[in-house]
């Protein structure tokens, strides 16, 4: 096993978008900080955002993780329920279940799930009630 180089953890809050886009925001920070290719800060920023705004909009709440390993950074996105009740069809371009509030914020156009796939190396989402984990890796290469 890959030992891990660094950790960062964000807590992303349901239904609070004044400050949707902070997390996914910080983590770009934190890659350009330590000097990370800028075509590769470009995908981990697309992917953690659609992310992070799908926690916003979708669930109870969770959490954010960027690890950074030699090789690859891994974002982890894990929210609080209510699930994905067919992952196949949130995955088609355009698909959403996003609510009249969150498209009144500019969001809920359904490309979230197939952007995160689009701009990752490794792309796995699993979904329950108790709600969905989604982990992307992203090459260093």
């Amino acid at each position: 096993m890959e030992e891990l180089i660094k950790r960062y953890e964000y807590e992303v809050v349901a239904n609070d978008f004044d400050i949707a886009g902070s997390a996914s925001s910080a983590i770009k920070r934190n890659l350009k900080s330590i000097g990370v290719d800028p075509g590769i800060v470009r995908k981990v920023a697309i992917v953690s955002y659609e992310a992070e705004i799908n926690i916003i909009i979708h669930s109870k709440g969770g959490v954010m993780c960027l690890e950074i390993y030699r090789d690859r950074l891994t974002i982890r996105a894990h929210d609080n329920g209510p699930g994905i009740m067919n992952i196949e069809l949130a995955m088609s371009e355009g698909f959403s279940t996003a609510t009249n509030e969150a498209r009144e914020f500019g969001f809920g156009a359904g490309m979230g799930l197939p952007n995160m796939k689009k701009y990752s190396d490794n792309f796995n989402i699993t979904s329950s009630s108790d709600g969905t984990k989604i982990d992307i890796d992203i090459y260093m290469d």
